[in-house]
């Protein structure tokens, strides 16, 4: 149904705490897009990015946030294809509970009319070629499906 390849489990070490975030990962892992899969076909889907830039790519030619922006914009025509809707976005200002080591940049949300509909975007050949700039920007590009109650 789509294509796996952008969906490999990340090489940091898998954290044995339940409640702890990996906040070095940036792509699912197979049993993270298996909880997916499971989720209501019919159901309209919420998308919660929370996002830490790197300082400088891997190449050292542009900065992290650069790079995103640039993800950001060229990904735009395929949410809207997909009839996703960016709903909120913004800068994280300041934590005011948890530990603020490592503190995300930015956080947003964006809501699919299903899952089958996220699921056809990343699967998306043009969005393969996108994501490129997605990976090389993040230190941490956590994503978590939410569904409305």
């Amino acid at each position: 149904m789509f294509n796996t390849d952008y969906f490999i489990p990340s090489t940091t070490k898998n954290n044995s705490n339940p409640l702890t975030m990996n906040l070095t990962q940036i792509k699912s892992s197979e049993e993270q897009m298996a909880q997916l899969m499971a989720y209501p076909k019919d159901t309209p889907l919420t998308m919660i990015n929370i996002l830490k830039f790197k300082a400088k790519t891997k190449n050292g030619n542009e900065t992290g946030r650069a790079a995103y922006a640039r993800y950001f914009k060229n990904v735009q025509p395929l949410v809207a294809l997909s009839k996703a809707k960016l709903i909120w976005k913004g800068a994280v200002a300041s934590t005011v509970v948890g530990d603020s080591k490592g503190e995300p940049d930015l956080i947003y949300l964006v809501e699919y009319p299903s899952v089958n509909h996220f699921l056809k975007l990343i699967s998306n050949p043009d969005y393969q070629i996108i994501a490129k700039d997605r990976t090389i920007a993040l230190e941490y590009g956590g994503l978590i499906a939410c569904k409305t109650l």
